[in-house]
C-alpha cells in the first residue's frame, strides 16, 4: 500500500488536528497545522496489517512546546495503537503504546535532533512482538511488545507542531 498524500483519500480518517493538503517544494503534502492538544492523529484506514513495514517521510515546520513527526502502525482506532516519533525539538527518539489515549514510552534512543524544515524519513518494522523504528534508515529502536497486534497505520504530531508529510509507505 502507498499513498503520496498529494491528493484527496477518503481512507484517511482525520481523528484529531487540523490537517490539510498544499503545495511545498514544488510537491503536494499533507500538513498538520493547529495546535492540537495533546496531540493530532491521522489514521488511514485502508488496510490492515498484522506484521508491516511502514515508511513516511517527514518535515518538521515549526513548534515552540513541540515539532515532531511520527508514524503510527497497528491502530485499533485513534486512541488506540503503538507510535514511533521524533521531535526536532528533542534529542530523542521513542517508541510509545497509546492505550485508550494514554501515552507511555517503552523505548528510547537518544539522538540529534531532526532538522526543522529539513526532510527526515521514519520507519516501523513490526513483526510479531518485534518493533524496530529507524531514523534516516538508521536501526535505533529494537523492542518487543504484544499491546497490539494489527490494525491500521497512521500519522501523528504533537501540541503546536506545524508538520509536512509525503510518501506513506506500509506492506
Amino acid at each position: 500500500m502507498k499513498d503520496d498524500l498529494g491528493k484527496e483519500n477518503p481512507k484517511w480518517k482525520f481523528v484529531a488536528g487540523q490537517w490539510t493538503r498544499r503545495s511545498s517544494g514544488g510537491r503536494q503534502v499533507l500538513a498538520q497545522v493547529a495546535e492540537t492538544q495533546p496531540w493530532a492523529v491521522a489514521i488511514l484506514e485502508d488496510q490492515k496489517f498484522d506484521d508491516v513495514d511502514a515508511t513516511v517521510r517527514f518535515r518538521p515546520i515549526s513548534g515552540k512546546e513541540d515539532a515532531s513527526g511520527g508514524v503510527i502502525v497497528r491502530a485499533k482506532d485513534g486512541r488506540n495503537y503503538l507510535l514511533v516519533r521524533a521531535n526536532a525539538l528533542e534529542n530523542n527518539f521513542r517508541l510509545y503504546t497509546i492505550v485508550n489515549g494514554k501515552r507511555s514510552t517503552i523505548a528510547s534512543a537518544r539522538v540529534t535532533e531532526p532538522k526543522l524544515g529539513e526532510w527526515h524519513r521514519i520507519r516501523v518494522v513490526a513483526k510479531g512482538p518485534k518493533i524496530q523504528a529507524y531514523l534516516d534508515d538508521s536501526l535505533l529502536l529494537d523492542h518487543d511488545d504484544k499491546t497490539f497486534t494489527g490494525g491500521w497505520v497512521g500519522l501523528w504530531t504533537k501540541a503546536d507542531s506545524v508538520t509536512e508529510f509525503l510518501d506513506v509507505i506500509a506492506e
